[in-house]
C-alpha cells in the first residue's frame, strides 16, 4: 500500500503549546515491542503516515483533550485490529486501513480508541493487558507447563484484554462526536462498523470452520447494538451526507499498499506456509486454519482441539536429541526421543505429556536454523501420529525461482468504467476465490449493490 497521493487533507487545526508526551515507562516500552513482535513490525510508509498524523491531529484539536500528544505506528499485519497504550501509543493495522473506505472511516477507529484514552479506559485495561503478555511468554516460549502452553497454542493468537460492553459503546459515542467536531462524517463509524461485519462473516465462508481469528471483533465487538449506537449518536451531529469523507485522497494513499501476509515474515496460501526469506514451505492438515503471529506459525482444528505451532530459532551445533531434552518443553517422555532423517535434513522427535494434553515434538535442522514443530492434543492415536509425521514431512526447501515468484498482493484502485459490473472488476482479482464477494467487502458494497461509473474502487492484485 505504499503509494503516492494525489491530493491533501485540509491543513489539520494546531494546538498552541501542546506538551511533547513524555517518554513511555519500562513497562510500557515493552509492550511495545511485544505488539511491534506480535503483529509483523511496523509498516514504513511515510505519506500513509503523514495521511494518519493529520488526521489525528484534527481529532486531538477538536477532543476534550487537546493538550495529549499521540504517537501512531502502522503494523504490518493483514489483522484488522486498532488499540492504544495508556500513554497515548496509538496503532492500527494496514489490514484495517485497507478495509476503510475514506478518512472518515479511519477516523472513526482512531477517534474510537482516543476515547478509550480520554476517559482513562486503557489505563483501566493496562493490568489485563500485563495479563495478557504473562500468557504471551507461555505461548513462545512453552514454559515449565505443557497443559499451559497447549491452551495458548489452542488459543491460536495472543488477543489484547478487551474492553467492557459499556466501555465500547462510551467510546463509540464520544469517538463519533470527535469526528464530526473535527469536520469529519460522523457516519463513518456506522460505515464501518458495518464493513467489519460483512469481512468477519466473508472469512468464515471461505475458511469453512471460522477462518482467522477476526481480531478487531474479538476486542471491539461489533455488533448491531453498536451499528445502532453509533448511528443513533451521528444523528445528534448531522444528516447523512454532512461532513468530509475524503475517498479520493484516501484511496490514492492506499494505491499500492501490501495486501495480505507479508512474504518478507513468511505467508499462508491455502493450507501452505511458504517463508522465501528462509527458503522453505510446509502443508498444514487438512481442516487446519493456519495463522501467524509475528515468528511464529499457528494452525488449529477447532473442530477436534487439535493443534499446531511451529517456530523458527538459530541454535548452535547440537545433538538434535540433546536439544529435545534441553528444556524447550518439560515433561519430555525420555523413552520416545528418536533420531530421524527427514528429506535428507537432520531431525529428531519425542512426546510429552501434561495432565490433560499429549504433545508430539519434531526438530529440523536446515542451515543454521531448527524447525520445531508441537502438536498438541488431548489423546494420541496412530491416526494422528500419521497426520503428524505427514505435517513434518511436507516440510520443504524452496528454490531461487520459487523464492522468486512469491510476491507480496498489493491494492490497486481504478476507476469505474460505464460498463465495468462487480464480476468484471473482479475478475482482475487475485486471488480468483470468491473474487466478487471480496470486492464488495473491500469496497463496502452490501450483496446486490454495484460501484458507480466514476467512482474509484479497490482491486487486490499480483
Amino acid at each position: 500500500m505504499q503509494s503516492e497521493r494525489t491530493g491533501a487533507l485540509p491543513e489539520a487545526p494546531r494546538t498552541p503549546d501542546v506538551p511533547k508526551r513524555t517518554e513511555a515507562p519500562p513497562a510500557q516500552q515493552r509492550e511495545h515491542q511485544r505488539i511491534l513482535s506480535t503483529y509483523g513490525g511496523a509498516y514504513e510508509n511515510p505519506k500513509l503516515e503523514a495521511l494518519l498524523r493529520q488526521v489525528v491531529d484534527r481529532l486531538v484539536a477538536a477532543s476534550e483533550r487537546p493538550d495529549l500528544r499521540y504517537d501512531i505506528t502502522v503494523l504490518n499485519s493483514p489483522a484488522i485490529n486498532a488499540f492504544a497504550l495508556p500513554n497515548g501509543q496509538l496503532y492500527v493495522t494496514r489490514g484495517l486501513i485497507a478495509l476503510a473506505n475514506d478518512t472518515s472511516e479511519l477516523a472513526s477507529v482512531l477517534a474510537h480508541e482516543m476515547a478509550h484514552v480520554v476517559v482513562r479506559h486503557a489505563a483501566m485495561r493496562a493490568d489485563r493487558m500485563r495479563q495478557a503478555a504473562i500468557v504471551s511468554r507461555v505461548a513462545n516460549d512453552l514454559l515449565s507447563d505443557p497443559q499451559m502452553g497447549a491452551m495458548a497454542v489452542a488459543k491460536s493468537k495472543i488477543a489484547l484484554a478487551t474492553f467492557s460492553r459499556t466501555q465500547e459503546l462510551e467510546a463509540d459515542g464520544i469517538g463519533v462526536g470527535m469526528s464530526a467536531r473535527a469536520g469529519f462524517d460522523p457516519y463513518g463509524a456506522v460505515r464501518f462498523l458495518t464493513s467489519m461485519d460483512r469481512n468477519a462473516e466473508f472469512n468464515s465462508r471461505v475458511a469453512g470452520h471460522g477462518g482467522r481469528a477476526p481480531e478487531f471483533l474479538t476486542s471491539h465487538p461489533a455488533n448491531p447494538e453498536r451499528v445502532k449506537h453509533a448511528q443513533s449518536s451521528a444523528r445528534q451531529f448531522s444528516a447523512p451526507g454532512a461532513g468530509e469523507r475524503d475517498r479520493a485522497d484516501y484511496l490514492a494513499a492506499l494505491d499500492g499498499l501490501t495486501y495480505g501476509d507479508d512474504p518478507a515474515d513468511g505467508l499462508i496460501q491455502g493450507r501452505v506456509y511458504l517463508h522465501p526469506r528462509l527458503g522453505f514451505a510446509f502443508s498444514a492438515p487438512e481442516g487446519f486454519a493456519l495463522d501467524i503471529s509475528g515468528p511464529t506459525v499457528f494452525a488449529v482444528q477447532e473442530k477436534t482441539g487439535l493443534a499446531l505451532r511451529f517456530d523458527v530459532v538459530q541454535v548452535p551445533e547440537q545433538e538434535l536429541t540433546a536439544y529435545l531434552t534441553s528444556g524447550w518443553v518439560e515433561n519430555i517422555d525420555a523413552a520416545s526421543v528418536e533420531k530421524l532423517t527427514l528429506h535428507g535434513m537432520p531431525a529428531a522427535t519425542a512426546t510429552a505429556k501434561g495432565d490433560q494434553w499429549t504433545f508430539r515434538l519434531y526438530v529440523l535442522r536446515h542451515g543454521e536454523h531448527l524447525y520445531r514443530f508441537l502438536f498438541a492434543a488431548k489423546k494420541r492415536t496412530p491416526e494422528l501420529e500419521d497426520l503428524f509425521r505427514d505435517t513434518v514431512g511436507s516440510f520443504r526447501a524452496i528454490g531461487e525461482a520459487e523464492r522468486a515468484r512469491v510476491q507480496p498482493l498489493r491494492l490497486h484502485v481504478v476507476t469505474v468504467q460505464p460498463d465495468d459490473s462487480v464480476e468484471q472488476l473482479a475478475a482482475r482479482m487475485a486471488p480468483r476465490e470468491r473474487a466478487a464477494e471480496r470486492f464488495r467487502v473491500l469496497n463496502g458494497l452490501a450483496a446486490g449493490e454495484n460501484p458507480k461509473p466514476g467512482e474509484q474502487v479497490k482491486l487486490v492484485v499480483e
